[in-house]
């Protein structure tokens, strides 16, 4: 059954729409000059390891023409698990995940087996724009494998779990996990069948798990309980994500971390555009949010602060919407 919410309640609750997130969050503080530095992947990745000194998955190399692909292949030949992936893409478009190999061949993450004509088939869209943004033509980028922290590993199926905060100035807003499943075919993306677990700023315990818009206390593949999740290290992955708006020079952002076993917390990704859902993830709204955060960052310019007094701001409001869904 669909419950119609009206705009006035909408409204009450700060939900936040594509206009609203567009004009007054994205396009007042993101400078257009900037995007190509979270556009582009590759960028990403340099200007982590050079301004921000954070960790990034290894690069295993860049494919960018056709001719360079012989050797790409026989360079792979001896990696068991790697990830190819667009450097413009979005939206969890265009990702292939090898888990493993078979003799000659490779294993995906959803355990159907390819070879090198498949791979080759794969990066040929990936040079032809297939996946990017405004179909330009793009580079295939081939990373290492995240070898996720274990204390997860009940939460996700067939693919990594990624934890997405948005942050507005230094300001962490609002977060959730992203927890592939079998629908996903492995992948975090909300739009094609991952849940979304939102997480308490304050705690990075869960808030609420949805799938497809509706609620769920269950993975449905896994059938760990999410209600009990509590993400770990979840200090420095506030660290990570508000320090990408100084490095990016954008103001409205989203960051995607990861939880690999033996480095920690990583940077996967950086969003100039991030989507909504995490508001359905949350049971909240981001308007709100963004006006208290606005007076935080009015009242300090230090970047420990700034996560502190969200912490505190945010955390009542998470155990607010913790009380809302139980009830």
């Amino acid at each position: 059954m669909i419950h119609l919410v009206s705009p006035k309640t909408l409204h009450s609750l700060g939900i936040v729409g594509m206009n609203q997130r567009n004009i007054s969050f994205i396009g007042k503080n993101n400078q257009r000059k900037n995007y190509r530095l979270v556009d582009d992947k590759l960028l990403t990745k340099q200007i982590a390891i050079d301004k921000g000194g954070i960790p990034v998955p290894e690069l295993y190399g860049v494919v960018s023409y056709l001719f360079e692909m012989a050797g790409f292949l026989k360079q792979i030949r001896h990696r068991q698990s790697f990830v190819i992936k667009p450097a413009q893409g979005s939206g969890g478009k265009g990702i292939l995940v090898v888990t493993g190999r078979d003799g000659d061949g490779y294993i995906k993450s959803s355990g159907v087996r390819i070879d090198d004509s498949d791979i080759r088939h794969h990066i040929t869209n990936i040079l032809a724009g297939l996946y990017s943004l405004g179909g330009r033509t793009d580079k295939a980028m081939v990373e290492a494998l995240i070898d996720f922290d274990p204390s997860l590993k009940a939460y996700s199926y067939e693919g990594v779990p990624d934890i997405r905060v948005i942050v507005f100035q230094g300001v962490p807003l609002m977060a959730m996990m992203r927890c592939a499943t079998h629908k996903s075919d492995g992948k975090a993306n909300l739009h094609q069948g991952a849940v979304g677990v939102g997480l308490d700023i304050a705690t990075g315990q869960s808030v609420c798990a949805v799938q497809n818009g509706v609620l769920v206390t269950k993975h449905p593949d896994t059938g760990a309980v999410l209600t009990t999740l509590q993400v770990p290290l979840w200090d420095r992955i506030l660290e990570i994500a508000a320090s990408c708006n100084a490095m990016t020079g954008l103001g409205y952002i989203g960051a995607d971390v990861v939880l690999d076993r033996q480095y920690g917390p990583m940077l996967l990704e950086l969003n100039a555009r991030p989507g909504l859902a995490i508001q359905v993830a949350n049971q909240a709204g981001l308007r709100h949010r963004v006006v208290i955060a606005q007076d935080i960052v009015a009242s300090t310019d230090d970047p420990a602060e700034r996560i502190a007094l969200a912490k505190q701001r945010f955390g009542a409001l998470a155990a607010a919407s913790r009380a809302s869904v139980v009830s």
